[in-house]
């Protein structure tokens, strides 16, 4: 019973050893300590050809040297399957094989803590989980943030509101333009029939009210082109 009694101890302190070994290893002060912070969009939705970019800043306790690492990895839906897509270590290494061949591009900049990437091209095979992993010795432990990337076609309806919004920036200011011309012309043409009539010959004061009245519409007919090319070069921008 003695003898049994030392075993069970002697595996017992073993036990407790290899505990206080873990436990400094991850928990050091009780409790355990994050040296590096990652954060990346949870959700991102993306449309079949046009680039996307995945989002993924780190803050680290250390100054970056050569040493720091940065790795991507990607996840199709409904499967545990992992593939490396982008790997980052003072140079660039996106993956050569795969669905992401030659898809991959640096975005980030590691002296920023920015450690973004993005897919050109995307496809609807595009869409799962994708992991941003961050180290930076001796800044090792880290969470691990996660991706949800969702590709869709552009509905008609997308593409119907963009001719709209087209529309009303672009042509209905030039139907402003062409109507106040039409306007003046008419004034015009109205006042040479009148005056044909009846031999009337204007005086001074009408001639310098027509002038006035004649640089007002100018001023108006400018202003409304200006406005039509102000709202045409925004909307150009915008895309």
């Amino acid at each position: 019973m003695p003898q049994r009694m030392q075993q069970r101890g002697a595996a017992g302190g073993r036990g407790c050893a290899l505990f206080r070994l873990l436990s400094i290893l991850l928990f050091p002060g009780g409790h355990m300590i994050l040296s590096l912070e990652i954060s990346a969009d949870a959700h991102v939705r993306g449309y079949v050809g046009e680039k996307i970019k995945l989002k993924c800043t780190f803050k680290s306790s250390s100054d970056v040297t050569d040493k720091l690492t940065i790795d991507w990895t990607y996840r199709p839906p409904s499967s545990s399957r992992t593939e490396s897509i982008f790997h980052y270590q003072s140079f660039q290494y996106p993956t050569t094989a795969g669905t992401f061949r030659d898809r991959i591009s640096w975005a980030g900049n590691v002296y920023k803590g920015d450690a973004s990437i993005s897919i050109s091209n995307p496809t609807l095979k595009d869409n799962g989980t994708f992991s941003c992993a961050v180290k930076n010795p001796p800044d090792v432990y880290h969470n691990i943030p996660l991706t949800e990337l969702t590709v869709t076609e552009r509905g008609f309806g997308t593409m119907l509101s963009s001719v709209t919004l087209l529309s009303i920036l672009v042509f209905v200011p030039s139907a402003v333009v062409v109507a106040l011309l039409l306007v003046r012309m008419g004034r015009k043409a109205t006042g040479v029939s009148k005056r044909s009539k009846s031999g009337y010959k204007k005086s001074s004061i009408e001639v310098s009210d027509d002038t006035d009245q004649e640089e007002k519409d100018d001023c108006m007919v400018k202003l409304c082109v200006r406005c039509a090319e102000c709202l045409d070069s925004d909307f150009e921008e915008a895309y």
